[in-house]
């Protein structure tokens, strides 16, 4: 497997940076195709209101929502401009509501091996910026990868830090991953607090850790007991102390509503991550 059909989706002209450079990095990398979406999002949701109004509101916002749109593609072809030059790329620029936002996310995301985005919480992001990263993993079914403000090292992260849990999102993250883990210099296998009597019991991560070394991956289990109050913490400490270019993990274990109300291991590694995240469901 390769990475040969990129995506990137912008819903405002800020942040973009990093996430284009990103992309440019990995097509460059793979030899692939980068398609950016430049999206204008209506917000409005019309409730009560005068006879005869709400048409003249949704004509208002929807003319909103070019005028953002437009934004959003030139602030795309500046970040573009900043690129190599030889990087194959296409601009589309649509207008949505914020209800359709997953339909058009998703439809585009079907067709990509790896959706390149932002990180969705922090300064200067909003709504739009989570929705579009829960349509590329659930509805476009599509890994992602999540990149910080501060960008990405190289398009070959040379180590890795795969988060396992025996779960199914992290097999299928773990597996979507290959491209960049047969191209790495250290794959450490992260387990944080395994169940005294869980499956893996006698050799949590074993059975991961061989299916990556005979696809070539130079891969290594590690073992952390659980020493601060989340496990998002166990693993940031450890990606410092790692040195780590890259966290692989699967997505949403617990529901997003969960997830959202009560936080959730991914919400707060997407929260806080200073590298890049790769995540699938």
């Amino acid at each position: 497997m390769a990475y040969k059909s990129l995506l990137t989706v912008a819903t405002s002209p800020t942040g973009l940076t990093a996430p284009i450079a990103a992309a440019c990095q990995i097509a460059l990398m793979a030899d692939a195709h980068l398609d950016l979406l430049a999206l204008g999002v209506d917000h409005t949701q019309v409730g009560y209101a005068y006879v005869g109004s709400g048409a003249v509101i949704i004509a208002t916002a929807m003319d909103r929502a070019e005028e953002d749109a437009r934004a959003t593609e030139k602030a795309v072809n500046a970040a573009l401009a900043q690129q190599s030059p030889g990087v194959r790329t296409a601009v589309e620029t649509a207008v949505c509501q914020l209800g359709t936002l997953t339909d058009i996310v998703a439809t585009r995301a079907r067709y990509a091996d790896l959706v390149v985005l932002q990180q969705p919480y922090g300064k200067g992001r909003g709504v739009d910026d989570e929705a579009v990263i829960e349509a590329a993993l659930f509805a476009g079914m599509a890994p992602v990868l999540v990149v910080p403000d501060k960008g990405m090292a190289s398009a070959e992260p040379r180590r890795i830090v795969v988060a396992w849990n025996q779960s199914r999102e992290a097999l299928v993250a773990a597996r979507a991953a290959l491209p960049f883990l047969k191209r790495a210099d250290q794959v450490s296998i992260v387990v944080i607090d395994p169940p005294t009597h869980g499956p893996e019991r006698s050799d949590p991560g074993g059975l991961i850790c061989q299916m990556l070394v005979r696809h070539g991956v130079r891969a290594e289990v590690t073992v952390l007991a659980r020493t601060l109050p989340r496990v998002s913490d166990v693993l940031a400490r450890h990606l410092r102390d790692a040195n780590a270019d890259l966290l692989v993990m699967g997505a949403y274990g617990h529901s997003r509503l969960r997830e959202a109300i009560l936080g959730g291991a991914t919400r707060d590694m997407l929260e806080n991550a200073e590298v890049p995240v790769f995540l699938a469901h």
